[in-house]
């Protein structure tokens, strides 16, 4: 049966993963090994990066959510050097396509907090 392409879920691909590499021993409990579950979670990872990359957004649990962004080209032209005053000459850019990660407000406000640190 072909996978249903849509979007892109990291506690799925994870817990896929993890499916796949568990083993049961013979009093019934579930072993997982370190490197398999790295690799999984590594895996996932990647994925996600690269369905971000195409234009994507993916969210993360708990960390955050990552997402490309889109930057413009920019002409050459005279400018001032704000510090300075002096004219200056600013370099053309190529459009370009970046990642841009955000964070969810709770970590923010875990950050903000003076407690924590």
């Amino acid at each position: 049966m072909a996978k249903k392409k849509g979007k892109y879920s990291f506690i799925n691909e994870v817990y896929e993963g993890v499916l796949k590499t568990a083993t049961t021993t013979r009093k019934g409990e579930i072993r997982i090994k370190r490197s398999d579950l790295k690799n999984t979670i590594e895996t996932a990872f990647t994925n996600g990066a690269k369905a971000a990359a195409g234009g994507e957004r993916v969210r993360f649990p708990v960390i955050g959510a990552l997402v490309r962004k889109d930057v413009k080209a920019r002409k050459s032209g005279k400018g001032v050097n704000p510090f300075t005053g002096e004219p200056m000459e600013i370099k053309a850019r190529p459009a370009t396509k970046k990642p841009r990660w955000s964070f969810p407000r709770g970590l923010k406000e875990t950050f903000a907090k003076k407690t924590n640190w």
